[in-house]
């Protein structure tokens, strides 16, 4: 175990578990949120005994976005955000390490998710939902501009149009209509979501990391660039992961009809 004041940390069978934990708040953005939450995704990434992230909420939401009545007092107070929050703000390199996460995350979205929290979801690779799941762009609700990736991630999930309209109106959408539109992959009862989110995981970690790894640069890679530029890279890909051990025993074991063991090697 690895201690934050606002996140819980946890990594057991190869699956490192990060628990946003201010429920009180509902997991909202502050205190030390950000901080512990970009320090504990470098580190997961860092550890070799790590295969697949798992993200998800203490108590009853996701993450209820940026802490608003944090946001009141220092309005009221006069203070100024500092420079670098300005030019450079932490939440960017806390999306930048969840994309550029050489493993795999998965949101298991146990409540709401509402503005960053929302975002923060989106910004993971795979994400299920508990049927108590709430989604919203809250920011135009508070005068403000969604960041955290939102107009990013969300019209290459929803569409311009859907996401143009969910920006711009704030609506708050349940379980059902976010795996209807594709924001989600599956939504199970609060009481079996966990569960999923692992067995999900446990089935990725099984797999050949260095393939799944350069598999997930490929998809985002390939986000941005024509055919051509495509193909090179899965060549680029495959030719290194044909070199691997990992390879070889995956041959082995479709030869001699067995499931194969992956070392990452």
């Amino acid at each position: 175990m690895t201690t934050y004041k606002c996140l819980l940390y946890e990594i057991k069978d190869g699956i490192a578990t990060l628990t946003l934990n201010r429920p009180e708040r509902l997991n909202a953005l502050g205190d030390t949120l950000r901080e512990d939450l970009q320090d504990a995704v470098t580190r997961a990434c860092d550890d070799a005994e790590v295969r697949v992230i798992v993200l998800t909420g203490a108590g009853k939401g996701f993450c209820s976005g940026g802490d608003v009545k944090a946001m009141n007092e220092r309005a009221a107070q006069g203070a100024e955000r500092p420079l670098m929050e300005r030019v450079a703000p932490g939440r960017d390199q806390t999306v930048l390490a969840l994309r550029d996460a050489p493993k795999p995350v998965i949101a298991a979205i146990n409540g709401a998710a509402a503005g960053a929290g929302m975002n923060l979801a989106l910004a993971c690779d795979l994400r299920l939902a508990s049927t108590a799941a709430k989604f919203t762009q809250a920011f135009v609700k508070r005068g403000l501009h969604p960041d955290w990736g939102g107009t990013y991630f969300l019209p290459r999930v929803v569409g311009l149009a859907k996401a143009a309209e969910l920006i711009w109106t704030g609506e708050i959408i349940d379980a059902e209509e976010a795996l209807r539109l594709g924001i989600v992959s599956a939504v199970h009862p609060p009481e079996e979501l966990m569960a999923a989110a692992y067995a999900l995981a446990r089935k990725i970690a099984a797999g050949p990391p260095i393939a799944i790894r350069l598999a997930k640069r490929a998809l985002y890679h390939n986000l941005e660039c024509d055919l051509r530029q495509a193909l090179e890279f899965e060549t680029f890909a495959q030719n290194i992961c044909s070199e691997t051990e990992d390879a070889r025993e995956g041959i082995r074991a479709f030869v001699e009809k067995r499931a194969p063991t992956f070392r990452g090697k």
